[in-house]
């Protein structure tokens, strides 16, 4: 089997976690400058099977698409191009920033710890990839 990759978009930076070959762990990656996006999925892919990327989908609580989803769309259509071989699915991620700050403070982390964003965004793209593996 090949891992699941998911990507936790955003403006600035975009947190990525990956499955085990086997898909049952999800873990986080890193967090990448979204400048620097495509480029480090073409070279993570170049060296691992990845058979899936995980797009989030944020949704107001009125399950209307967010503002961001216009942006999400474009890197979409620009992963499409650049990585045409692996499909892409998309899941829902409401809360996962608000998840990923209480995960923070429950496993112990300092408040100055808590503050780092890039964090934040690679455990927000964690429990993305969880979510669609525990369904």
């Amino acid at each position: 089997m090949a891992r699941i990759l998911a990507i936790d978009y955003g403006k600035k930076r975009t947190g990525i976690a990956v499955t085990d070959e086997m898909q049952l762990i999800a873990s986080g990656l890193t967090t990448v400058r979204t400048h620097d996006l495509i480029p480090f999925l073409k070279e993570y892919v170049a060296k691992e099977k990845v058979e899936l990327f995980l797009v989030g989908e944020p949704k107001q609580m009125n399950y209307e698409a967010s503002e961001s989803e216009v942006l999400i769309v474009e890197f979409i259509r620009l992963l499409t191009k650049a990585i045409p071989t692996i499909p892409i699915k998309r899941e829902d991620e409401r809360f996962t920033s608000k998840m990923a700050f209480q995960t923070m403070i429950d496993s112990g982390l300092k408040k100055k710890q808590r503050q780092n964003k890039s964090l934040i965004d690679e455990i927000s793209a964690t429990i993305i990839l969880q979510s669609y593996l525990y369904k």
